[in-house]
């Protein structure tokens, strides 16, 4: 089973829906490869970020080792860039395939430089 698919059955419900929050964001945990993933999807601010930060407080006291699978993210402000760092405090987090916007948000503030960005889920969780 890929990638996509195992995010794809975690974040299921037994009729076939994805759950969402009211403002419409996504949040799937599951393991791979000795990582916790969390795939994240939809915008994220100071109003939508509780679930997210949930799920890496959840990853983080599951594994050492953190992904978060962020292509998926289509917004996101000092709010999302505060919880990795303060996941990073806890965990070994690494970004996995980030979205232009997370991926721009990263390079502008230098966190890239703190922070494992990889292309894909399986190279974040395997180096």
């Amino acid at each position: 089973m890929s990638v996509n698919e195992e995010a794809a059955r975690c974040v299921r419900r037994d009729d076939g829906s994805r759950p969402r929050a009211a403002d419409g964001t996504t949040v799937a945990q599951y393991a791979w490869r000795g990582a916790r993933v969390v795939g994240a999807r939809g915008a994220y601010d100071a109003s939508s970020i509780a679930p997210l930060a949930e799920a890496l407080a959840a990853a983080a006291g599951k594994s050492p080792r953190v992904v978060l699978e962020a292509s998926g993210i289509t917004f996101a402000d000092s709010t999302l860039l505060n919880l990795l760092i303060l996941t990073r405090q806890t965990a070994d987090l690494r970004v996995a395939a980030p979205s232009w916007q997370v991926r721009r948000l990263l390079q502008l503030t230098g966190v890239d430089t703190v922070l494992t960005v990889r292309e894909t889920v399986e190279e974040a969780a395997t180096c």
